[in-house]
């Protein structure tokens, strides 16, 4: 094995093919694969049209019902049936509708720091936050990895974003990572790993993390990887999983193809304007721009603390009339915990929608579909055209404080404003 310094990438990726760096080809066995229901059923299909009869790992392999969630038409319902079945006659897992998005609940319930996690969706990537190599593909690696118990991959590259100082009041790490990939564009990193360090980690909690992991692939990232530290160590613990930590960072002498150093204390709220995710600027740019809907949720901003921001911000006021606001939490445990902690009751009262834990309005399958020249500011992670259902609908991305200062206003406004 090279003495030579390693990424975190590079790191991980080695404890499953000793010996790899930047650029060589590593078959790892994996941790967990999954999929989701609209992904899922062609690669079922595929594993069954490949003459595979058994998953290798059930255990470690699961099913999640989670963007058509409850299913709003006839072809979405009998895809469930289908991935229903197929988990049974299997033996693997199956999260069912209502329990959440699978990127929630791979973070609360089964990424660890070390992991190789692979998932037939692009934002499998969110689990980097947890120090675990987590990376999309498509429906046939999938497949193929849930036959075998491994996959292979070329090791990436890595851009380390050096972060220091601290958020000003207002800004989030949704503002932080729309930030970067404005800087990098939506190709600027592809089949890199982006991987964050710096003084600033320590104060950016895991909630955060997921936010900016989530998003590492709209600049064209294979991985984005947060080290594994105490805010780690304190998250497992939280979960229920304190004893798979373990301490994860990269060597002081890796390699990166890239620095971007960053600070936090220089950045303002920022918003990605329709069609693409790299279009940015600050939200005062764009203030009073008329939005129709708020979205709060997915598996970018679903979780607790993006709920008790928008509810500090809509404590004892109303949304606008001409402003529909759709809250969707991210998993059931962060529905119970926001009842419980007053934050639902507090947005009902604002004269928001609550909708069951899932995908909901993200992709444009039901629960939020726009009207022709609607505008919706969203937390989501994704603003193509045609993404909330309709071609002739304008979607702005934002951080949940954005999208809540949005609805009191009926127009898109700097949450500074009203905080």
């Amino acid at each position: 094995m090279s003495n030579k310094g390693q990424t975190l990438a590079e790191k991980i990726l080695n404890f499953k093919s000793p010996g790899v760096s930047a650029g060589d080809i590593a078959i790892a066995d994996i941790d967990l694969a999954f999929v989701q229901d609209t992904t899922g059923p062609l690669t079922m299909r595929q594993f069954n049209n490949s003459g595979f009869q058994y998953v290798a790992n059930p255990e470690k392999t699961i099913i999640f019902l989670d963007h058509a969630a409850p299913s709003p038409n006839r072809q979405l319902s009998n895809d469930h049936l289908f991935l229903r079945q197929f988990a049974r006659e299997k033996g693997i897992a199956l999260s069912e509708v209502g329990n959440g998005v699978c990127h929630q609940l791979v973070a609360e319930n089964f990424a660890c720091p070390g992991d190789v996690i692979v998932g037939s969706d692009s934002h499998t990537v969110t689990a980097g936050a947890l120090g675990a190599f987590a990376t999309g593909m498509g429906s046939s690696d999938i497949a193929v990895a849930m036959a075998l118990g491994k996959t292979w991959l070329r090791v990436p590259e890595s851009f380390l974003i050096s972060l220091k100082g601290t958020f000003p009041r207002g800004v989030y790490a949704k503002d932080l990572i729309l930030h970067l990939i404005g800087l990098l564009g939506a190709d600027g990193a592809t089949y890199k790993a982006l991987e964050f360090n710096g003084e600033a980690l320590t104060d950016i909690t895991m909630s955060q993390r997921l936010t900016i992991a989530n998003m590492a692939v709209e600049a064209g990232a294979k991985v984005g990887l947060f080290p594994s530290d105490e805010v780690t160590r304190q998250f497992l613990a939280a979960q229920g999983r304190a004893d798979h930590f373990r301490p994860l960072v990269p060597d002081a002498d890796a390699t990166y193809e890239r620095t971007i150093a960053m600070d936090l204390s220089q950045l303002m709220p920022t918003v990605s304007l329709p069609h693409t995710v790299d279009n940015t600027c600050a939200v005062h740019e764009i203030k009073g721009t008329k939005v129709q809907q708020a979205f709060i949720g997915t598996c970018t901003n679903g979780r607790l603390d993006d709920l008790e921001i928008a509810a500090g911000i809509l404590e004892g006021k109303k949304t606008h009339l001409s402003t529909r606001l759709l809250i969707a939490p991210a998993s059931r445990r962060v529905l119970k915990e926001a009842i419980s902690k007053g934050y639902i009751p507090t947005l009902l009262e604002a004269g928001a929608i609550i909708l069951p834990p899932g995908c909901a309005a993200c992709l444009g399958l039901h629960q939020g579909i726009l009207g022709d020249g609607e505008a919706c500011i969203s937390t989501a992670n994704r603003n193509f055209r045609g993404r909330m259902g309709n071609p002739e609908g304008l979607v702005y991305l934002a951080s949940p404080a954005t999208v809540a200062a949005s609805a009191l206003r009926g127009e898109i406004t700097d949450p500074r404003e009203v905080l």
